[in-house]
């Protein structure tokens, strides 16, 4: 038992011990007074640990934003480059044989439209603007 166990014994006896002088017509105002200091007890400790975890979060968001993001392996986008290759011979000569030379293209923009998607979310930026070291952006008055 650590020492918060021990004085809720005692302040439970404390009380115990008051009902027996004061009698039954007490009761339910002692009970209701013991409630609250337990209340109070448990409303502490759970904020406590609501502060440490969050506390845990904060720390845990800030170490990785910290650290580099290599969210993607190189087998990974091997893997992907390969099943869209894979999945191209079907997908043409099924566009081609229905639609030929316009089902084909089509059949072709949906496939480097998808692998454009991926590049732009393994590499953010790859598309965009880079900025240049030692360089800001301000804005002229």
């Amino acid at each position: 038992m650590d020492g918060r166990d021990t004085d809720l014994k005692k302040e439970l006896d404390a009380t115990l011990q008051t009902r027996r002088e004061l009698g039954e017509e007490y009761e339910s105002a002692l009970v209701d007074s013991f409630l609250e200091r337990v209340e109070e007890r448990i409303d502490g400790t759970v904020e406590r640990r609501v502060r440490r975890q969050f506390a845990e979060q904060q720390m845990s968001a800030a170490r990785d934003s910290r650290s580099p993001r290599s969210t993607d392996s190189f087998g990974e986008r091997f893997g992907f480059g390969i099943v869209s290759l894979v999945l191209a011979v079907p997908l043409s000569a099924i566009g081609g044989g229905v639609a030929h030379l316009p089902g084909l293209l089509t059949a072709w923009a949906g496939i480097v439209g998808v692998n454009v998607v991926q590049a732009a979310r393994t590499n953010p930026g790859l598309f965009g603007r880079r900025r240049t070291a030692g360089r800001e952006d301000r804005w002229e008055d």
